[in-house]
């Protein structure tokens, strides 16, 4: 889970889109609406979406002609959590003014 997360969102396109889908949040959005406002032509972003929903980090939901796309806030919150736990090879992190991991 951890690495195919990370594999998808290493790529900058894919992030870009995730980075939407999250700023969007349960609204969702068509890969129409993605096209437009990212400047992504469809087949491209077709093609990214499979690899963000193959990570579990996107959901898709028919809306009668439409396909709705949803960031997967567990898998995210998951991702982050795995991160948190481990960025420290197991050491205690220390608190530091802007929450993050200071070993």
């Amino acid at each position: 889970m951890v690495v195919a997360s990370l594999t998808a969102l290493a790529q900058p396109v894919r992030l870009r889109v995730f980075r939407a889908l999250v700023v969007t949040g349960q609204a969702g959005l068509t890969p129409g609406a993605m096209a437009e406002g990212l400047g992504i032509p469809p087949n491209t972003l077709s093609f990214h979406l499979k690899e963000l929903a193959n990570a579990g980090l996107v959901t898709q939901e028919r809306a009668s002609r439409n396909i709705i796309y949803r960031a997967a806030y567990d898998q995210m919150n998951a991702l982050l959590g795995y991160l948190t736990e481990n960025c420290c090879a197991g050491a205690v992190c220390a608190a530091g003014a802007d929450n993050s991991c200071a070993c």
